[in-house]
């Protein structure tokens, strides 16, 4: 059964970086690697929303809310997806989770980001 963990949220001030991690625990690389990978967050309130997006090989696409602060990447070997948050801003404060392009997997419990101004 496959699991999606995600670590790394915490609390930072306004103009922090921080680095979330997700790992497809339970997924066989032959199933990992052609999928588009994403990062979702969902503030308090508001739908689930895309914010970057990883394809095989590699093509990375974002937000405009995050373009040039964000940077999405993936290790298809250890089936972890990443995501840099730098220069970080109250409103980026939200549960941030990963999932395939298609949100075809069971959401996990996401982690908690918080930006304090």
């Amino acid at each position: 059964q496959v699991q999606l963990v995600e670590s790394g949220g915490g609390l930072v001030q306004a103009g922090g970086s921080l680095r979330l991690s997700c790992k497809a625990s339970g997924m066989i690389t032959s199933v990992f690697n052609p999928n588009g990978w994403g990062w979702y967050s969902q503030a308090p309130g508001k739908q689930r929303e895309l914010v970057a997006s990883v394809t095989s090989p590699s093509n990375t696409n974002y937000a405009d809310s995050v373009k040039g602060r964000f940077t999405i990447s993936r290790d298809n070997a250890r089936k972890m997806v990443y995501l840099q948050m730098n220069n970080l801003k109250p409103e980026d404060t939200a549960v941030y989770y990963c999932n395939t392009l298609k949100g075809s997997l069971d959401w996990g419990q996401g982690t908690q980001v918080t930006v304090s101004s």
